[in-house]
């Protein structure tokens, strides 16, 4: 009879706590449950037979542990070849040159792997699996560290939305710029009718995870742009006569632009919300994570470097920070590589914005009812539509945000990717590194400190030299 009581009493915890695991939620003071996690079932059994599945940091409004792992390694690859990578022969490879920017993209693509493959090994930490940037560095250094940590990834991921949100507006306008050269539709429109856009694209994708058949779409419109400027500028570096591969600028200028080259190397292939993304993908979630990023930094950046080198090799120093605009082709044709890089952006920016929709969800949102709930709906109309009107604003007020956006990723991406993550892996790991694996971690946490403080300098200096060239609501 003991036996058949304790067997009973077992099942019921067993059974409450499987029901706690699919309702995961946090004690509210209205006394309110949250939404499910929406884990399914077979996933969970799963993990939990293997033991790969530990304690659930946070609640959530948004679906996690679904994706398989080369679902996140698209999204990843989305994030690396955006429209951003048209600018890249301007941005990277006039400033350094053919020797430094190809040694340039490649050692900071096996920089970018090991910083972000330490992140993934972290996400799982003292039994608990941290779906947060914020989550983990508040794990390990405490609240204060979890409020800076989310600042600055907040301050990041907001800059770079709004430089999407001016990279479709440049699309449109460049396309409009094709079929009409009187200048009535002007870059700030642009900028608007892209932000209202977005903001529909984002009222209707809840999750990061929803995207699903949306990277699909974003791989097809990379495809698209990318092959139209890699096989434009190989026809007109054909033809063309010899090009300048010389560096402009005097010494002191290069010593500048050169940080800020360096600075864009980072950006290029980092997104500063990897335990966001990492917190999508099924279990086991380090492993996985790995394939992901393996995928991302091999067949995934091909196309970033063969559009890249292309363009260098084609105007030489003369090459342009929007890489279509120096192409010479059929107007339909650069009219489709325009349309594309506009939506692909549109898809971009979600995957971008997502740390922030999580958020406004799980901390404001009503938490009942499916994603597609009338209440849900209009929730993210309001929300949502608030966050990006801001960031089409700033986008329309300030469209040379790059000089702003170089700062940014010196006060922001530099610590979130490298300086955090290479200290935060001293932290956990401490007791199990040699001294030489401590002197090699410390030595990139100091590195990279200083250089970030190196491309604050140049950036703050770029914005001083072009405020007075530029003006609000400019139409460049």
């Amino acid at each position: 009879m003991d036996v058949k009581a304790a067997s009973a009493s077992s099942s019921s915890c067993a059974t409450q706590e499987a029901e706690d695991l699919l309702h995961l939620r946090l004690p509210f003071d209205d006394g309110h449950e949250r939404a499910p996690l929406l884990l399914p079932t077979k996933i969970m059994d799963a993990a939990d037979e293997k033991g790969e599945r530990p304690d659930l940091s946070e609640d959530t409004a948004h679906q996690i542990s679904v994706d398989p792992w080369y679902q996140v390694g698209f999204v990843l690859i989305t994030g690396v070849n955006s429209a951003y990578v048209l600018g890249y022969s301007g941005s990277i490879m006039v400033p350094l040159g053919w020797i430094a920017g190809t040694c340039g993209l490649l050692l900071a693509a096996a920089i970018s792997m090991y910083a972000n493959a330490l992140l993934a090994r972290l996400h799982e930490v003292g039994g608990k699996r941290h779906i947060r940037y914020r989550d983990l560095a508040g794990h390990i250094y405490g609240r204060k560290m979890y409020a800076l940590t989310w600042a600055l990834q907040y301050v990041n991921l907001f800059m770079i939305n709004t430089g999407f949100i001016i990279l479709a507006g440049q699309a449109l306008k460049a396309t409009y710029a094709l079929f009409r050269d009187d200048g009535a539709l002007k870059l700030p429109y642009c900028i608007a009718i892209s932000g209202f856009i977005c903001a529909l694209f984002a009222f209707g994708i809840p999750y990061l995870s929803a995207l699903r058949v949306w990277l699909g779409f974003s791989t097809l419109f990379s495809l698209i742009y990318i092959v139209i400027a890699f096989v434009l500028s190989m026809r007109d570096g054909i033809t063309a006569p010899a090009r300048d591969y010389s560096i402009p600028g005097s010494r002191g200028t290069r010593i500048f632009t050169t940080i800020g080259a360096v600075a864009d190397l980072v950006f290029a292939y980092n997104t500063g919300m990897l335990p966001e993304i990492q917190a999508t993908i099924r279990p086991p979630v380090v492993k996985n994570m790995e394939k992901a990023l393996w995928f991302q930094f091999t067949s995934g950046s091909l196309p970033l470097y063969a559009v890249t080198f292309m363009g260098y090799w084609a105007y030489g120093n003369s090459t342009s920070s929007y890489l279509l605009n120096n192409v010479k082709g059929p107007v339909w044709i650069k009219a489709t590589a325009n349309l594309s890089a506009f939506l692909q952006t549109v898809i971009a920016l979600h995957i971008f914005a997502s740390p922030m929709y999580e958020f406004l969800d799980t901390k404001y949102g009503s938490g009942r009812g499916g994603p597609f709930a009338f209440h849900n709906v209009m929730f993210r109309v309001l929300v949502r539509g608030g966050y990006l009107t801001v960031n089409t604003l700033v986008a329309a007020v300030l469209p040379f945000l790059g000089d702003f956006m170089s700062l940014t990723g010196a006060l922001s991406t530099f610590p979130l990717t490298f300086v955090l993550a290479n200290h935060m892996y001293l932290m956990v790991k401490r007791h199990k590194l040699s001294a030489i694996q401590k002197s090699w971690h410390w030595l990139n946490v100091i590195g990279f400190s200083g250089l970030a403080v190196a491309a604050a300098v140049a950036a703050i200096r770029l914005i001083m030299l072009d405020s007075s060239t530029y003006h609000f609501f400019a139409d460049l």
